[in-house]
Order: C-alpha cells, then sequence, then structure tokens
C-alpha cells in the first residue's frame, strides 16, 4: 500500500468511526470542495432556505404586522438567545440575539464599567485582540473616562488589579487558533475585583464554553462562523444572571424598554436579558438563523470538541508527514487544552499565492498578513476526508 493510499485509508477509518458524520448531510456541501473557512463563514444549513422563504412570503407577505405577535417575531431574541445559550453554558434568561458583534462588545465593555463602580478606571484589552475589539474597547474607554491597557491574553490575569475595572479577550485567538484559559483568567479577575467579557466568535460552536460554570460576567459572540447563521447574521450578548438588575446598556434603545409601546419619553429598562436588546431586531436574519441552529438539535457539544481534537491532531500530521520541511510551520499549540477549531501555519514564502493556489484546486481556507495560513474545522460538517485531501494538496502546492 502506498502512503497516499495509507493515508486515504486512516482517513476512511476515523471517518466511519465519527459519530456526528452524519451532520454532515445537513449542510449544503459540494464534494468537490474541501471547506476548510467555517471560521470565517459557516456553510449553509438545508432548513434555512425553505424557512427564509416561508418568513417572507407568508409571515411578512401575507400576515404582514400581525407576523410581530402571530409568528413570535417580538420573542424572537429572546428565543434564539435561550438556543444559542445552551451552546454556550448558558441557562435560559441570559442570552439576547440582536446587533452586531462590535455594537454588543461596545455594551458589554461600557456596561462592565459601570457595574465595576466608583474607584476602577482601568480596562484591559487582550494585545492580539481582533482589531475591532480594541477599536471598540478604546472609545469605550474614552467613554467612560478610563485609561486602557493592552495585555497578552496569557498576562492578563496577573495584570489585573485595584483600578481595574473589566478586561476584554477573545476566547479563541483568530490569527493562531490559540485558546485561552477562560476559567483561569475569569478567577483571576474576580479575584482582582474586575469583571470578565470575553469574545466567543471563535469558539461558540466549536467547543464547550461553560459561561455559567465558569462565573463569566459578559460575553459576546458572532453567529455566521460555526453556528452558521450567514453573511451578517445578528450576533448575540450574555449578561449573567446576578448582574441583570444593574446591567446599564450605553445604548438604551425602544426595544429594550419595560413597556416599549407606552413610547414614554423616560427610559425604563427592561428586565432580564432584554435589557440587551436596542432597537428593532433583524427579522430576516435572526430568522434565518434560528432555522440554522436546527442542525444543533440533539448534539453533545463534548462530542464536537473531541471531534475538533482529532481532525486538527489529523491534519498537522498529515502536514508534517507530506509537507517539505520548512516550507510551512505550525503557530497553532499542539497542546489541546491550548487549541480552539483552527490550524494557522505560517509559510515564509508567498503565503498569499499559496492560499489562492489552495482555492483553485479545490481547498478552500485563508489568508492572513502577512504569512498565515489560516484552516478552520468545523465538526458537524468537515470529515477525516478532508483534513487528509487538505494536507496532501497543500503539500502538491508547496
Amino acid at each position: 500500500m502506498s502512503d497516499a493510499e495509507a493515508l486515504a485509508h486512516e482517513a476512511a477509518r476515523l471517518d466511519a468511526a465519527d459519530e456526528l458524520r452524519g451532520r454532515r448531510a445537513a449542510f449544503e456541501l459540494d464534494d468537490d470542495t474541501v471547506y476548510l473557512d467555517g471560521n470565517s463563514l459557516g456553510a449553509l444549513p438545508r432548513t434555512v432556505a425553505p424557512r427564509l422563504a416561508d418568513v417572507v412570503r407568508r409571515e411578512w407577505g401575507r400576515l404582514l404586522i400581525r407576523s410581530w405577535e402571530e409568528s413570535g417575531w417580538w420573542a424572537a431574541p429572546e428565543r434564539v438567545g435561550d438556543r444559542i445559550g445552551r451552546l454556550v453554558g448558558a441557562a435560559p434568561g441570559q442570552v439576547v440575539v440582536g446587533d452586531s458583534t462590535s455594537v454588543n462588545v461596545f455594551k458589554a465593555v461600557v456596561a462592565a464599567v459601570r457595574l465595576a463602580g466608583d474607584g476602577r478606571d482601568e480596562i484591559l484589552v487582550d494585545a492580539a485582540t481582533f482589531p475591532t475589539d480594541g477599536y471598540i474597547a478604546a472609545s469605550a474607554a474614552r467613554l467612560t473616562g478610563c485609561r486602557i491597557r493592552a495585555v497578552p491574553a496569557p498576562d492578563l490575569a496577573a495584570a489585573a488589579g485595584p483600578r481595574t475595572a473589566a478586561a476584554l479577550v477573545n476566547h479563541v485567538d483568530y490569527r493562531t487558533g490559540r485558546l485561552h484559559d477562560l476559567p483561569g483568567t475569569t478567577a483571576a479577575l474576580h479575584e482582582a475585583g474586575a469583571l470578565a467579557v470575553w469574545d466567543l466568535c471563535h469558539s461558540a460552536g466549536a467547543l464547550p464554553v461553560g459561561l455559567d460554570g465558569h462565573g463569566v460576567d459578559l460575553a459576546v459572540g458572532c453567529t455566521y462562523k460555526y453556528l452558521n447563521g450567514g453573511p451578517g447574521s445578528p450576533a448575540f450578548l450574555y449578561v449573567r444572571r446576578d448582574h441583570q438588575d444593574r446591567f446599564d446598556s450605553p445604548l438604551p434603545g425602544w426595544n429594550s424598554h419595560a413597556d416599549p409601546f407606552s413610547m414614554d419619553p423616560a427610559y425604563r429598562p427592561a428586565d432580564g436579558a432584554a435589557r440587551g436588546r436596542t432597537g428593532t431586531p433583524e427579522i430576516l436574519s435572526l430568522l434565518a438563523l434560528d432555522a440554522a441552529l436546527d442542525v444543533w438539535d440533539g448534539v453533545d457539544l463534548a462530542a464536537v470538541r473531541a471531534k475538533s481534537l482529532a481532525l486538527t491532531d489529523f491534519f498537522l500530521r498529515r502536514v508534517a508527514a507530506l509537507v517539505p520541511p520548512g516550507r510551512v510551520e505550525s503557530v497553532t499549540p499542539a497542546a489541546h487544552a491550548e487549541r480552539g477549531s483552527q490550524v494557522s501555519l505560517r509559510c515564509p514564502s508567498g503565503a498569499e499565492d499559496v492560499m489562492a493556489a489552495l482555492v483553485r484546486r479545490g481547498v478552500v481556507g485563508d489568508f492572513r498578513r502577512p504569512d498565515v495560513l489560516r484552516f478552520g474545522f468545523a465538526p458537524l460538517y468537515t470529515s477525516f476526508a478532508d483534513a487528509e485531501r487538505a494536507a496532501r494538496t497543500l503539500a502538491e502546492v508547496l
């Protein structure tokens, strides 16, 4: 048996033992393409198109404004939020869906400073954060009179002090795929009297998060990556239950009013997660997300995590075995406790051209300047055969 045949045989054996293998059929995927960019835009679940057609033609087209009540549009942000809550370890009533990740980061950081109280005038931010989070945190600092300090995520726990109000941390680094220590960092921030705000964009739907179990104060995340909500689908905001009565949003819109239709000129915040709402919900994209979440019904997050680690282990082994020495270097941690669900390879020579060549050959990942090739492994639809073909094609290109 040739090396190539042996690799294909091992991939087939692993796929046959995969308890999630039947989930792939729930997605509109081209079998000729290996799609490893679900960490940027998740694949389309088959449930979405018919649901959207019904929303447009019947709920909007025929029922019109009656759908706010008769079709459940008004309650959708909290209802869909509870579905996401199950996937991030949040009991019902703590997650609301709406607005963008950037808007929700702003709400969460400003609210965290206000929750922290007097005498705390410092916001810590992950030094390698996704740029928008840094921009938003800096704006929140200006608004609240705080100073902002960028600190490497592993050092945030030690950096927090008596003046720290909150820290904004990415659960998974978008460049490297490094998984940061959510339980330990959260506990250390609390020990210092500060609040923890976590960005879950690259972990929600890829691994267990445990927001309630680890005492996270506030969290935000997008839904178009591993949750497959579609381009521009609304983000989510988590507010821990015991903070909700004091959650003071910097964007108090009519949708988060205690009695929205009173049109009261004085703002009175709603109870519960609804305080995180702002304006009229994005109904079409919100209900597309609702339909997309059907693929998660009955899925065990522990199985998702186990497959994610097995896939990324397999891919890294195949890259090491097949790619000419010195052409790429993994910047994703080898340790399971430090790895999300993507593999990032530094390619010092022609990385952008390498990714373009992979895409032309049907292996779709993405490129981050100056030299990083990213491959996202979505356990619900990525197979071991996909991982084997991606490594083999990368070797051929290099």
